[in-house]
C-alpha cells in the first residue's frame, strides 16, 4: 500500500528477491513459527488414517459442546477454545496451500533454469567439438575429450543400473 492511500500491487512495488534473501527470510519465519512438527512418512500416514470425521459432522460435534455445560465439562474444553483451534487449523491450511503453490512455482522455475543450462551446455559442447577440429583451436581438445569421457562413463553407469534393476529372464529347461 502506498502512503497516498492508493492500494498498489505489493509484488510490483517490491524488488525481486534472490535465492539467498529468500532462504534467509524463510529461515527467519521458520524460527518464529510455533508448533512446527516434522513427521516421518509413517507418522504422517498413521495420523491421516485416524482422520475420519467430515467437516460438517465435526462442526455439529463442536456445537454439542456449546449446547450443554455437562458436555463442556466432560470434554474439558470450552467451545471458544475449540473454535479458536478450528479457526487456527483453517488458517494454517491456507498457509500450507500457499507454501505448496510457492514450492510448485520454485520447482517449475528451477526445472526451466536447468533445462536452459542443459541447452547452453549442449550448444557449447557442439560448437567446441566443431572448433576443436581446427588445429588453431587445440586448446579445446582436452575439454571436448573430457566431456566425451564423462558421457561414456555416464552411459556405462546407466546401463549397469538398468541391468541390475531388471531381473534376469527366467530360463526354461528344454
Amino acid at each position: 500500500m502506498s502512503t497516498d492511500g492508493n492500494i498498489t500491487n505489493p509484488k510490483a512495488a517490491a524488488a525481486p528477491l534472490g535465492p539467498e534473501e529468500i532462504l534467509d527470510q524463510l529461515r527467519a519465519i521458520s524460527m518464529r513459527m510455533d508448533g512446527l512438527a516434522p513427521l516421518t512418512p509413517a507418522q504422517r500416514r498413521a495420523l491421516r488414517g485416524r482422520l475420519r470425521t467430515p467437516d460438517p459432522i465435526l462442526e455439529a460435534s463442536i456445537n454439542v459442546i456449546d449446547a450443554l455445560d455437562n458436555v463442556r465439562l466432560a470434554v474439558g474444553q470450552p467451545v471458544e477454545e475449540v473454535r479458536a483451534l478450528q479457526k487456527e487449523n483453517i488458517l494454517w491450511g491456507a498457509v500450507e496451500q500457499e507454501l505448496r503453490a510457492m514450492l510448485n512455482g520454485v520447482s517449475g522455475a528451477n526445472l526451466v533454469r536447468r533445462l536452459r543450462i542443459d541447452l547452453i551446455g549442449a550448444q557449447a559442447y557442439s560448437i567446441g567439438s566443431q572448433l576443436a577440429r581446427d588445429p588453431a583451436n587445440a586448446i579445446l581438445l582436452p575439454h571436448v575429450e573430457e566431456i566425451k569421457r564423462l558421457k561414456r562413463s555416464s552411459r556405462r553407469r546407466k546401463a549397469q543400473a538398468q541391468a541390475t534393476a531388471t531381473p534376469p529372464p527366467e530360463q526354461t529347461a528344454e
